[in-house]
């Protein structure tokens, strides 16, 4: 079989407890977790893999993030100073 190289967005969480939850949004439940942000990305290297070959092997579509675009937003959160404002009127 004709190795293809995928390409997945990673979410990196850093966690209260210290280490990193690594999890793929396009794999529904492929998450993993390392003590460090490298240890994490070889783990979830490692995860990616297991998963896509159980899908291989129950015949399903392996999907790819190629072109998939991720990116970050700033919002304003203004919860708290709406609900002061009320609080005092």
């Amino acid at each position: 079989m004709k190795s293809q190289r995928l390409t997945y967005n990673v979410v990196y969480q850093a966690e209260p407890e210290g280490g990193y939850t690594a999890t793929v949004p396009s794999l529904p439940g492929c998450i993993t977790y390392g003590r460090t942000i490298d240890e994490a990305m070889t783990m979830v290297k490692d995860a990616i893999t297991g998963y896509l070959a159980s899908m291989r092997k129950h015949g399903e579509t392996i999907p790819s993030d190629e072109r998939t675009l991720a990116g970050t937003i700033d919002v304003l959160d203004r919860t708290k100073s709406r609900a002061k404002r009320l609080a005092y009127a």
